[in-house]
């Protein structure tokens, strides 16, 4: 018989044995409640229970004889949100290698999550002096030019909320004032790209343009970051200019229209 597992926090030990039982029904396929408690060594009773849970939440199904469970759909939906970050990645690179040339500086696509940052990829410019890899990372909405981009289109309710949370000053020149956030993000909305300069770290500035789906949503931000003794005010309106043409063409291959 398999080893039992330890015992530990209830809600992470029910987590933990739910994501094994995924895991059974992918490797063996449809199974009933006794196979599976016994494969795991637990009571049938809690494997009936989260196979409940789990099959609330679509991702498991009985099969029609109600005696055996299989993956619902709901996994399929989670597998083809990670794909479709690796197809961003896929679909992007080119383009950001070329923009990290032009530009010189590092460039990165970031995703949202909850209310963090993260970046999903990264190409570093030949100008840079820094060793710094942001991919996986988890940065703030309100101090990043990538998290203002997504602040400023996403649902206006969704950003009050976010605004009359705590927003933390991470520099002197972190935007914390809501109505001078809502401010600046409205300027973004306009010209469709953001700039951040010492809000997150001090002498680092960012520049950052959406990334859309083909419904028109934004999906992603691309950004191209550098020291601020090189990223000036003389300097980024260029970049803007080149962040943002490399991020319409990313959008372009990834289904949405061509404007103009």
């Amino acid at each position: 018989m398999p080893n039992r597992i330890p015992m530990r926090d209830n809600g992470v030990q029910s987590v933990d044995r739910a994501i094994s039982i995924l895991q059974v029904l992918a490797r063996r396929g449809p199974a009933g409640v006794t196979e599976i408690a016994t494969e795991l060594a637990v009571h049938k009773s809690t494997a009936f229970r989260l196979l409940d849970t789990l099959e609330s939440r679509g991702l498991v199904e009985q099969q029609v004889d109600r005696g055996r469970y299989q993956l619902g759909f709901g996994v399929v939906q989670l597998a083809a949100g990670a794909a479709r970050k690796l197809d961003l990645t896929v679909s992007s690179r080119p383009i950001c290698q070329r923009l990290a040339e032009e530009v010189a500086e590092t460039v990165n696509v970031a995703i949202h999550d909850g209310h963090a940052v993260i970046s999903i990829d990264q190409v570093i410019g030949s100008s840079t002096v820094t060793s710094v890899n942001w991919v996986g990372q988890r940065t703030p909405f309100h101090a990043t030019s990538a998290g203002q981009i997504f602040l400023a289109f996403m649902p206006s309710a969704q950003r009050d909320a976010i605004l009359a949370g705590d927003l933390a000053a991470f520099t002197p020149r972190t935007l914390v004032d809501p109505a001078k956030l809502s401010t600046e993000l409205a300027l973004v909305r306009r010209r469709g790209y953001a700039i951040t300069v010492e809000e997150h770290e001090i002498g680092l500035a960012a520049v950052a343009a959406p990334l859309r789906g083909i419904d028109g949503d934004v999906v992603a931000a691309v950004t191209a970051s550098g020291p601020t003794f090189r990223l000036t005010a003389e300097t980024l309106p260029r970049v803007a200019e080149q962040v943002s043409a490399a991020a319409a063409e990313i959008s372009q291959r990834n289904g949405y229209p061509k404007l103009g």
